[in-house]
C-alpha cells in the first residue's frame, strides 16, 4: 500500500519549548490511522502541523509524493474536523455543508446545480437527510459532528484530519459514531487521521495505530500488536491495562520494589527498564498458596472492587504501597468476592509478562 504522507524529522518548538521533538511516520493510503497519545504530547500540534497551520522549524512534510511544507493549508488537499465542530452557528445544516465548496480559494464550485449535487449526496452519505434546513443549534452533538465532516468531505480532501472527534460527544453517542466514521471512511477511500487520547476509541477504529510519547512517534503498528506487544513502559502505561514495575534485569529475574520477579525468554530493548503484566492475564487466589514452575507469585491486600459490566476489576495494595490491578471478566466465570484488607495470592504465567531492558 502506498504512502500518503510521510514526516521526516519534524520539529516544531514553541519558544524554548518544543512541542514535536524529529517526528517520523508513514501513513498508508485509503486507511484509518488512529494517533494516541495523553494530554499535552502534541498529538494537536502534529495535526496542526500537517495541515499546514503551524510551520515545523525543521524536518519535511510529504503529501501525496510533493514537499508541502511551504505550501499553504487550502492548496495541500488535507481536510479538518476540530473538536469543538466550528460549524457556523447562523447557517443551517445545508448552507453550513455548501460554504466550504463555493468558498475556498482553489476551484470554488459555481454551477449551483453541481452544487447542491454534491451537497444533497454528501448529507445522505453522513445520514443528515431530512435535516437540511435545520439550525445547527437545534441539532444533536452526534449530528453536528456529521455536519462537520459533511463539511470537510464535500470538498473532495485527499486525506482528513480529526482532533478529539468524538470527545464532546455521551458515551453511548461515542461508541455509535465510532462506527459510522469507519463506514463513512471506507465510502469515501480517503484516509483518516483521528486524534484521541482514548486507549480504547485508537484501538477500536484504527486499522493502524500510532502512540506519541516524549514529542515522538513512540511505536506504529496494528491494534493487535500495540495492545499485545507494546514496544516501551510508556506505551504499555498509555494502554490503561498493564500492571508496570520499575527496575533492572539481573540475570533470568527483575529486580523490583515487589521483589524479584522471575522472567523468561526475550526482554525488549527500551531507553527505561520495566516489567509488564497486563491487568486479564492474572489470577487471584488465596495467600500463601503454591504456584507451578512456569508461575510467577506475589502478594497483595484486597482494596476494593469495580463492576464494569462485562468484567470486575479488583484492586490490590502491595507491600510497597503501589496499587495492582486485576481484571477477571464474567463470561469466563462468576463473580468473586474477596474479604476486605485480605491477602491474596496474585499470579500469573512467566511467559506472559513483557520485560523491557
Amino acid at each position: 500500500m502506498s504512502a500518503v504522507l510521510q514526516l521526516s524529522g519534524i520539529v516544531k518548538a514553541y519558544g524554548d519549548n518544543r512541542a514535536l521533538d524529529g517526528v517520523d511516520l508513514s501513513l498508508p493510503d485509503d486507511s484509518y490511522i488512529s494517533l494516541l497519545g495523553p494530554s499535552g504530547s502534541g498529538k494537536t500540534t502534529l495535526l496542526r502541523v500537517i495541515a499546514g497551520f503551524e510551520h515545523p522549524e525543521s524536518g519535511t512534510i510529504r503529501f501525496n509524493g510533493k514537499i508541502v511544507n511551504a505550501m499553504p493549508p487550502y492548496e495541500r488537499g488535507i481536510g479538518f474536523v476540530f473538536q469543538n465542530f466550528a460549524l457556523f452557528p447562523h447557517l443551517s445544516v445545508e448552507e453550513n455543508i455548501t460554504f466550504g465548496l463555493v468558498n475556498r480559494k482553489i476551484n470554488p464550485v459555481a454551477d449551483s446545480q453541481a452544487v447542491k449535487s454534491r451537497v444533497r449526496d454528501m448529507i445522505e452519505l453522513v445520514g443528515l437527510t431530512g435535516l437540511e434546513d435545520r439550525a445547527v443549534t437545534q441539532i444533536s452533538g452526534g449530528q453536528k459532528q456529521r455536519v462537520a465532516l459533511a463539511r470537510t468531505l464535500v470538498t473532495e480532501p485527499k486525506m482528513v484530519l480529526l482532533d478529539e472527534p468524538l470527545g464532546a460527544l455521551d458515551a453511548n453517542l461515542r461508541a455509535r459514531m465510532r462506527s459510522e466514521l469507519r463506514i463513512i471512511r471506507e465510502r469515501c477511500g480517503v484516509t483518516f487521521l483521528h486524534v484521541t487520547g482514548s486507549e480504547t476509541e485508537a484501538l477500536a477504529m484504527g486499522d493502524t495505530v500510532l502512540v506519541l510519547d516524549a514529542k515522538k512517534i513512540a511505536q506504529q503498528g496494528d491494534a493487535d500488536t500495540i495492545y499485545n506487544r507494546p514496544g516501551s513502559p510508556a506505551v504499555a502505561r498509555f494502554l490503561n491495562c498493564y500492571n508496570l514495575f520499575s527496575g533492572k534485569v539481573d540475570g533470568n529475574v527483575f529486580a523490583s520494589s515487589a521483589g524479584p520477579l522471575p522472567i523468561v525468554g526475550f526482554a525488549q530493548p527500551s531507553a527505561k527498564p520495566g516489567y509488564a503484566i497486563r491487568y486479564d492475564r492474572i489470577s487471584i487466589r488465596p495467600a500463601g498458596v503454591a504456584v507451578a514452575e512456569d508461575e510467577v507469585r506475589i502478594e497483595g491486600t484486597f482494596v476494593a472492587s469495580e463492576y464494569t459490566g462485562a468484567a470486575i476489576n479488583a484492586f490490590f495494595s502491595l507491600d510497597d504501597g503501589k496499587v495492582f490491578e486485576v481484571e477477571s471478566h464474567l463470561s469466563q466465570s462468576s463473580a468473586e468476592t474477596y474479604e476486605p484488607h485480605g491477602r491474596y495470592s496474585l499470579v500469573w504465567k512467566k511467559g506472559d509478562a513483557l520485560v523491557y531492558a
